[in-house]
């Protein structure tokens, strides 16, 4: 089993507040990591009837019963529990660490999280394995293969491409056909199974909703809706734009991406990384791998930080541009593995737009230099493998 890295930051969350909610997508190994930290606490899973049936028809009289260090998986699939859970916490403000909620859905989905325990809840976001966890534990698995297999527990450490693409059917089946309708959201499974095969042919772009909709025959708002879904499920990712008055014209529309490669590459028909060698989307999709990468390490190190992107109507562009504390940022990602500087130019025009002294372009290559003004060519493989790394950029 691959040790997360996400332990730490649980451990210290459950030292300041009663209830810690991990949230993340499903699968992507939260049930695993609260199971193997918390092994003497009592879990529930709310998916199981005999688990929900006690909570449904008296939370109260259940959760004084079970008492603390308690762990409720899928908590969204019990909303009354919530304003209960609420009262036993508010009764003893000052105990911390006492209950563990997971879930597979954001709190703007989920409005009891965010409405009923406000102020006594903080939120852990956790995503599939990345290279910082499995470069340490698996010798066997390079950052190509995280990149082709992607970061779901089973897919990311099944050996067999076959098996792994019909993991990937039976995680598209169930998200589309069960775990949706659980959620209250009424959706269309053929027509949201052709929008997320266009997402991914999509991957990376600028979001245009009116442009997918006349494909899909339908209207603007349902596709926003149906996007927004995948958005707040952790599937996808809108990677908003950031502008200033610098007098150009910029890009104001979010970017989207597939917050994990392995499913893009399962819709993109990708089953072989010999395929993934030559395919059209081979560029875009590194890109997508390496910014949700550093969005998730950030978060741990700068948890305050702020992922955006820059683009001018002209073109010049930066892949990711993270915000910490004032500070600015650029990365520029390429496939390639001996960037030039001429190959970053809309790196160089946004360092001196946005008056930002030091930028830098990741790479799949081994080696880290200096390109020259202020623009340094680092390694993805050496650079996201510690926080330590990140946290020194």
């Amino acid at each position: 089993m691959i040790k997360r890295h996400f332990i730490a930051a649980l451990s210290a969350k459950m030292k300041k507040f009663p209830v810690v909610t991990i949230l993340g997508p499903r699968q992507c190994g939260k049930t695993t990591l609260v199971q193997d930290h918390l092994k003497s606490w009592t879990y529930l899973d709310l998916e199981r009837p005999s688990d929900l049936a006690p909570f449904s028809s008296d939370p109260e009289s259940r959760l004084k019963q079970l008492g603390s260090q308690l762990i409720l998986d899928e908590a969204q699939r019990c909303p009354e529990l919530f304003p209960v859970l609420r009262s036993v916490v508010d009764a003893d403000r000052k105990k911390k660490g006492r209950y563990v909620l997971l879930g597979s859905a954001s709190p703007a989905l989920v409005r009891h999280i965010s409405e009923s325990l406000a102020g006594r809840t903080t939120f852990l976001d956790m995503t599939p394995f990345r290279w910082d966890e499995v470069t340490e534990q698996r010798s066997d698995l390079n950052l190509g293969s995280l990149w082709f297999r992607g970061g779901f527990p089973e897919a990311c450490l099944e050996r067999n491409n076959e098996q792994r693409s019909d993991w990937f059917e039976a995680y598209t089946r169930t998200f589309i056909e069960r775990d949706l309708s659980a959620l209250g959201v009424d959706v269309s499974s053929v027509q949201m199974r052709k929008l997320w095969t266009m997402l991914a042919h999509l991957n990376g772009s600028i979001w245009n909703a009116s442009h997918v909709a006349a494909a899909l025959g339908t209207s603007y708002h349902t596709v926003n809706r149906y996007v927004d879904i995948l958005e707040q499920t952790f599937l996808i990712r809108k990677l908003q734009p950031y502008y200033a008055n610098l007098g150009k014209r910029i890009v104001k529309s979010p970017k989207v991406y597939f917050r994990d490669s392995g499913l893009l590459h399962y819709f993109l028909g990708v089953s072989e990384p010999k395929t993934l060698d030559v395919h059209p989307s081979r560029g875009l999709s590194w890109e997508g791998f390496i910014i949700e990468t550093l969005i998730s390490l950030f978060q741990i190190v700068h948890p305050q930080a702020q992922p955006m992107f820059w683009r001018t109507t002209a073109g010049a562009e930066v892949d990711l541009l993270m915000e910490k504390s004032g500070r600015l940022i650029p990365f520029e990602i390429k496939i390639h593995s001996a960037p030039r500087l001429r190959d970053v130019r809309g790196l160089s025009v946004c360092m001196k737009d946005l008056k930002i002294s030091k930028g830098y372009v990741i790479h799949s290559g081994s080696e880290s230099y200096s390109l020259g003004q202020g623009i340094w060519a680092i390694s993805a493989e050496n650079t996201l493998k510690t926080l330590k790394a990140v946290s020194l950029l």
